[in-house]
């Protein structure tokens, strides 16, 4: 009886609920639409991706790509593909900080947003999402809280909740926590708000970088490792007020 048990409840625990299978087909739908939705988009950019790339090569040399390993879904390690933007490190030249490093040509690809176009790339392979947490550096994984560390149940994304309620002008902790939020409440509508407001906020070229710095601070970790706070008041777009890139 003991071993009849146990078998059922191992079956049990194998049946799909609806909402687990609810979860998947939302999952395979915005799979499906960020593959035919990059796939476009490199089409069409095309022209655009070969101009900019030209600019690179003459304004800061080859190679043109900058290649950086990033954590992605449930911490699994891919190689991220952006333009340079930066110069590389030299002491004897004073290029040291990243304000030294980045020219005028890169500040206009940051701030334009033309340095992310070939992370489409990364979004046919399946390493990304059009929308999601931004996909960070390895070395964070440690530093985050346990409620942080969730932000890695989801594809990274191009653009993000983040992004479009304040990039690099918010703190890390305010990221992260819009990065939680979003796990916590995402669907086809939110991603569609995100990539709305996106466009509006590269526009405005709003929250570039951080105050005091040409891109972002090194994220050292939250001191009290406490929880996120719960879901934040929802707008017009069911985005939450405050966020960042």
């Amino acid at each position: 009886m003991l071993t009849l048990s146990l078998e059922v409840e191992t079956l049990a625990g194998c049946v799909d609920t609806p909402a687990d299978l609810a979860d998947r087909a939302r999952e395979a739908l915005k799979r499906a639409l960020d593959v035919a939705a990059a796939a476009l988009l490199l089409v069409l950019v095309t022209p655009l991706i070969l101009v900019v790339a030209a600019l690179v090569a003459a304004g800061l040399g080859r190679p043109v790509l900058f290649r950086q390993r990033r954590a992605g879904r449930h911490g699994q390690v891919f190689e991220l593909v952006k333009f340079r933007t930066m110069l590389p490190p030299d002491p004897r030249r004073g290029r040291v900080r990243d304000g030294d490093r980045l020219t005028p040509l890169g500040r206009f690809l940051r701030a334009t947003s033309l340095d992310e176009l070939p992370t489409l790339w990364n979004v046919l392979r399946g390493d990304m999402s059009l929308v999601g947490p931004r996909p960070l550096l390895t070395e964070y994984l440690p530093r985050y809280s346990p409620t942080q560390a969730r932000r890695h149940e989801v594809r990274p994304g191009v653009t993000g909740l983040a992004q479009v309620r304040g990039r690099n002008s918010l703190g890390w902790e305010e990221k992260l926590d819009l990065d939680v939020w979003y796990v916590d409440h995402r669907s086809l509508w939110l991603d569609l708000s995100i990539l709305a407001a996106t466009v509006r906020t590269v526009l405005r070229r709003e929250g570039i970088s951080a105050a005091g710095s040409a891109t972002a601070p090194e994220f050292l970790g939250t001191p009290s490792l406490a929880p996120v706070a719960g879901p934040r008041p929802e707008s017009d777009l069911t985005i939450p007020a405050g966020g960042s890139r």
